[in-house]
């Protein structure tokens, strides 16, 4: 309830009524529709506080006031496909006093997380897994477990995700009750591409669509007992003519319905509970709807509002820090542009983020050379793979947290043919507010450990230049660079980049007694703390290791040799860098000399939501934690000072 004072009124007044979904089963419909106002209001309000993913929660207000006015959460299960349209649903379950803490230390998730209510009965980040876990859901209930209805909710740009038909022709297979709702804004991040994006489109576009909502109401009529078969034929028989009816999904198995407006409470409302009371198997709903809708700063941007910093409520100014260095993504971009420019082989791959890994600035450039695949990272690969075969050169950019998705086609396509795929791996480490499921924490481990793969990470901006041109100059082997999200370090950068020597690290400090090897961006936390060192007294060497695999070995024994011990330091979790040093030094026999080496590596953990610099702190890599690592190394009581 509110804690506005009586004599005040309230700006929500029905949402203040509203703590969990339970509490909107006595509203009229009027009330639902004059909820989803306040909540639109109340979601604007709140990101604008917090910063985060603004247009996909405005684009699904309707469908969230819908889906928890009909069904019964939390037995039923409401999956939200990645989830950053979740901000609505979870200020209508029980978290709107704490909506203002999104995706901040100790606050809520920017997506759904089980251990967060029992109203996220599933967890996600990465797209195309929401019908799987509906269907794996209905399954369950069909075996005697305690739950209700699967509904997923799922944009047309993670239909795009293969995954998403594998669940579907699945489904439609058990022909266990479960409900797909489609939710058909034409935008995920980029606006989405391939065949299936125009088949969708021409489910609306061939006739008007203000015809076709009621001709939606009319579809729901075809779960109606006797006397209505005849009239419910004809008007599902007027669909399919209307507008191809959605043939693709009936024949995976799935009644369709729709197209039906996502903003329209007076279709969603009465369709829906028709549904709920007499649909038996599989439904897809296609409802069309609007990312960003009903903000119009939102709406004008090219994404949706997809994702915002903290912004002005009336303007929809965003609230930026200034920047002091161009950022990795932006570096890479320029430098990977400034190559093709001279090599008419090069070309860039992307699956769904052209504005995230900075290939929409190379599309500029060159865009019969860029290729963006959709939510499809599986594809992604082997269709590189299938460039690099054909004698391209491909550089196929993934974050590194979605790169995982497509290991197995790194694995068989890529590696096992030695086809010499070039891998742009941004969004290496802890990324921040979106927590856990962006992290990149992985991708050294996985894929240091394939025979006769490159494996880089650039310490700073330079040397991504540089890796960029070692990487189009490997034409016989598949190769990656890594690189964080965020700024550079400012450091000058060069003109045009040089191939680097394969397996060749550098010094960048001279000293003694203590060598700190760096592999990737800590490199900058490895500088900070060093300057503390000497304070000390200490003079440790400092090493840029550049490469994982192969690794710089004369450059490690040249250590050993040199100093009494050896700390690496590397933002990926252990079976990493840290784990080939071990295991080089390890079939050298240094240890059997008494060498010490200690390592320092992301946890063993998933570490939550916070600023990237908290999490750093949490995983014990920042320059304090570092100088702290060395001090205990040599024996020095981190208290005592020079």
């Amino acid at each position: 309830m509110s804690d506005l004072p009586q004599t005040q009124t309230s700006s929500t007044p029905i949402l203040d009524r509203v703590r969990l979904p339970a509490d909107m089963k006595g509203l009229s419909d009027r009330e639902l529709i004059q909820l989803a106002g306040e909540l639109r209001r109340e979601t604007i309000a709140a990101v604008s506080e917090t910063g985060g993913h603004l247009g996909a929660g405005l684009g699904v207000v309707e469908l969230t006031v819908a889906l928890h006015a009909v069904f019964d959460a939390p037995r039923d299960k409401i999956v939200w496909d990645v989830g950053h349209q979740c901000y609505p649903h979870k200020i209508l379950t029980g978290r709107r006093d704490r909506i203002r803490t999104l995706r901040m230390e100790d606050g809520l998730s920017g997506f759904t997380k089980r251990s967060e209510s029992a109203y996220d009965p599933f967890g996600a980040g990465h797209s195309s897994t929401s019908i799987s876990a509906a269907v794996g859901f209905s399954a369950a209930r069909e075996l005697g477990a305690e739950t209700g209805d699967a509904i997923a909710v799922i944009g047309d740009g993670a239909l795009t995700g293969g995954m998403a038909f594998e669940a579907l022709n699945h489904g439609g297979h058990l022909k266990n009750r479960v409900f797909v709702v489609l939710n058909d804004n034409e935008m995920s991040i980029a606006p989405p591409v391939g065949a299936l994006s125009t088949y969708l489109t021409r489910l609306y576009s061939e006739s008007p669509f203000q015809d076709l909502k009621e001709v939606a109401k009319g579809a729901a009529r075809t779960f109606l007992p006797e006397p209505f078969k005849e009239g419910a034929k004809r008007a599902k028989e007027m669909l399919k003519g209307m507008a191809m009816g959605g043939t693709l999904f009936e024949e995976l198995g799935f009644t369709y319905v729709g197209p039906v407006d996502g903003h329209d409470l007076e279709s969603l409302l009465p369709l829906l509970r028709t549904l709920k009371a007499r649909a038996r198997g599989p439904v897809l709903i296609h409802a069309l709807t609007k990312k960003g809708k009903g903000y119009a700063p939102a709406e004008s941007r090219p994404d949706g509002g997809h994702a915002t910093a903290k912004f002005n409520l009336a303007t929809g100014e965003q609230k930026k820090a200034p920047s002091n260095a161009p950022s990795y993504t932006k570096v890479f971009a320029e430098a990977l542009i400034s190559e093709a420019n001279r090599d008419g082989t090069i070309v860039g791959v992307t699956a769904a983020m052209p504005d995230g890994t900075g290939l929409k600035e190379f599309g500029a450039h060159h865009p019969r050379r860029m290729f963006d695949v959709g939510i499809a990272e599986q594809h992604a690969v082997t269709f590189s793979a299938g460039l690099a075969a054909s004698g391209m050169k491909p550089f196929c950019a993934i974050y590194s947290t979605f790169l995982q998705r497509g290991y197995d086609q790194i694995v068989h396509d890529v590696a096992i043919q030695k086809l010499p795929v070039r891998f742009a791996i941004d969004r290496a480490g802890l990324v921040g507010a979106d927590g856990a499921t962006h992290a990149g924490a992985f991708d050294t481990a996985f894929l240091a450990n394939l025979p006769d793969f490159v494996v880089m990470a650039a310490g700073d901006e330079a040397e991504l230049v540089h890796m960029v041109a070692t990487a189009a100059a490997i034409n016989d082997r598949p190769s990656a660079f890594r690189y964080p999200r965020g700024e550079g370090m400012g450091v000058d950068m060069p003109q045009q980049g040089v191939p680097l020597e394969i397996g060749k690290g550098r010094i960048l400090q001279e000293g003694a007694q203590v060598a700190i090897l760096s592999y990737g961006a800590r490199l900058s936390e490895v500088l900070k703390a060093t300057e503390a060192l000497r304070a000390r007294g200490i003079q440790p060497t400092v090493a840029d290791a550049r490469f994982c695999k192969p690794l710089d070995k004369d450059l490690i024994l040249r250590l050993v040799a040199e100093h009494e011990a050896i700390l690496t330091i590397e933002e990926g979790a252990i079976g990493g860098f840290a784990s080939h040093v071990q295991n080089f030094l390890m079939e050298e026999g240094v240890f059997d000399r008494g060498f010490k080496l200690r390592s320092m590596v992301l946890p063993d953990d998933f570490i939550n939501h916070a600023s990237p610099e908290k999490m750093y702190e949490v995983a014990g890599m920042n320059a304090v934690q570092i100088e702290a690592k060395v001090l205990e190394m040599l024996n020095i009581s981190v208290a005592k000072r020079a």
